[in-house]
């Protein structure tokens, strides 16, 4: 690792107060402004050591009222495998009848994550 430290802005999206942070890395710690609470602190922990989203897409469906099915990860997903994942969802083909909830595909790209319906869909 470097002996250069590292300097990140991150604007906290954990409550509502919206904190702007200015994090600096040195030699793997991170040292914090005064006044970021504990939840703060973990986000940007999360946010700069493994950055994480939840995804939300769609699927074509066959036989159903509709074409396209939203859909989104049950959890969030490393930002490194986002393309990855968006690519295995493009193959996806999901079938009506459909429930809020049907998970459509079990551990996407090997992530944990499972792809879940976002709507009810009815077969035509």
């Amino acid at each position: 690792m470097s002996d250069e430290p590292r300097e990140h802005h991150l604007l906290c999206i954990v409550c509502p107060e919206g904190c702007e942070m200015d994090i600096v890395e040195r030699d793997g710690d991170l040292v914090f402004p005064k006044g970021i609470c504990r939840r703060g602190r973990e986000y940007a922990r999360r946010e700069i050591y493994n950055p994480c989203r939840v995804l939300t897409t769609t699927v074509p469906v066959e036989g159903g009222e509709i074409a396209m099915l939203p859909v989104r990860t049950d959890k969030p997903v490393p930002k490194p495998k986002l393309i990855a994942v968006m690519r295995e969802i493009a193959t996806i083909v999901a079938t009506a009848p459909i429930a809020v909830g049907d998970v459509i595909r079990e551990n996407v790209m090997g992530t944990g994550a499972a792809l879940i319906a976002c709507r009810d869909i009815a077969a035509t």
